[in-house]
């Protein structure tokens, strides 16, 4: 492992989704090294919750406090008008000292390039697929880009050989587009909902059937009766070929999920952090890895890929349904840690008796412990814990950090 690191010359950077500030906070506490986020406009995530100038203000500040970064989207494809508001939010980022902002269209690359300082990273709309537009975006001042997922990792390390100055970012975990690298008119063409301008409503998920026009029949895609998700693509995990990924030149390692829960976050965060970690000492076993594989099945997910990595015949569909599993529901998220005692704020029912697991930046994950009473904020006990948001203060034999969390298993799955 010690010879990943040496040939790659970098620090490798774990690179987390902040839908808004709660996860943004909770992907730094369970090891994130930067987020990537959104403000009001010019991002693809219109439906997340996305933040407002002062919040970006807060955010990067609460990371550079943490030593940690932030960059911000600004990688829709613009329309003439999209300009008419651009500079004042330029302003906002530079004085907000944002540490880059990730940009897909030539149009927004020459414009912030032109009027502001802001450091530029390509986005993977972008379609940025080989050595030579790799070289093209840094002769133009890109310091990162952001591959298309559809770059096998033999390519990755071509381009990386031929551009070393150029920082390398993938995404390594989530959901993918069934369109190449998202260029997607299903959502604009079916609900008016621009997948290009951040509103995509995820068409491919639907239940689909085919029949070729002037036929009566359907084509025979249908797993049963019920038809099939042929347009739905299964998850990226690439946590057992993290190495390879290293090696080949990669500096920041992506995980997908702006709209995904803070429990989405924590989970796969963590797991990859302590990936990453064993990788760096040394540690990165068989046992490890099926560890903490085990550990991202706990969070919302589907059956898992490793994309366009590997020359390998295997479906990037999965065709059954196009609902996500979680094997563990989020119960809390620890505020203080007392004296055998936690506070936390709730998240899911749960019931005095019962027992709890733990996802712990302190050290303390999968330990599990059971609920013997249970204290509102005046001190009554409460039996069955079913508000939302509602403080308690719950036994606990480990000392835990804010913003740990409690999760327990979710009998739906």
């Amino acid at each position: 492992m010690t010879n990943i690191l040496m040939q790659n010359q970098r620090k490798i950077e774990l690179l987390a989704p902040a839908g808004n500030m709660e996860k943004l906070k909770t992907a730094f506490h369970f090891g994130a090294d930067a987020v990537y986020m959104a403000g009001k406009s010019f991002g693809l995530r219109a439906f997340a919750d996305n933040f407002t100038d002062e919040e970006i203000k807060v955010a990067a500040e609460y990371a550079h406090n943490l030593g940690k970064k932030v960059y911000v989207t600004l990688n829709i494809f613009p329309k003439n008008a999209d300009f008419n508001l651009l500079d004042n939010y330029l302003k906002v980022l530079q004085d907000a000292q944002v540490d880059a902002v990730l940009v897909s269209d030539v149009g927004m690359f020459s414009y912030v390039k032109s009027h502001s300082n802001l450091a530029i990273h390509i986005s993977t709309q972008a379609n940025t697929t080989n050595k030579h537009a790799v070289k093209f975006w840094y002769e133009q001042g890109a310091e990162r880009v952001v591959l298309a997922r559809e770059v096998p990792l033999c390519d990755i390390a071509e381009i990386s050989a031929f551009c070393p100055q150029v920082e390398l970012e993938t995404f390594v975990h989530g959901a993918m587009c069934i369109s190449y690298s998202g260029r997607c008119l299903m959502s604009n063409y079916l609900t008016n909902r621009d997948s290009n301008r951040g509103a995509c409503v995820q068409a491919c998920r639907w239940q689909w059937e085919i029949r070729e026009v002037g036929r009566e029949e359907y084509m025979p895609v249908m797993e049963d009766e019920r038809g099939t998700y042929i347009f739905n693509s299964k998850d990226m995990n690439m946590l057992a070929h993290l190495p390879q990924v290293i090696n080949a030149g990669v500096v920041s390692l992506k995980i997908e999920g702006r709209m995904k829960s803070a429990f989405y976050c924590a989970t796969v965060v963590g797991a990859y952090r302590r990936a990453l970690d064993a990788i760096a000492n040394g540690t990165f076993t068989d046992e490890l890895i099926a560890e903490l594989n085990n550990e991202l099945n706990k969070a919302s997910h589907r059956s898992y890929t490793t994309g366009f990595y590997f020359d390998e015949e295997e479906s990037r569909q999965y065709y059954p349904s196009s609902k996500a599993t979680e094997e563990y529901k989020f119960v809390a998220v620890v505020q203080q840690s007392l004296d055998g005692q936690i506070v936390v704020e709730q998240r899911n029912k749960f019931i005095v008796g019962e027992q709890l697991e733990i996802l712990s930046a302190a050290g303390h994950t999968n330990k599990t412990f059971v609920v013997e009473y249970a204290l509102d904020d005046k001190g009554n006990n409460v039996e069955v814990c079913n508000k939302v948001k509602q403080k308690l203060t719950i036994n606990c034999p480990y000392t835990l950090l804010a913003g740990d969390i409690l999760r327990k298993p979710n009998p739906a799955e």
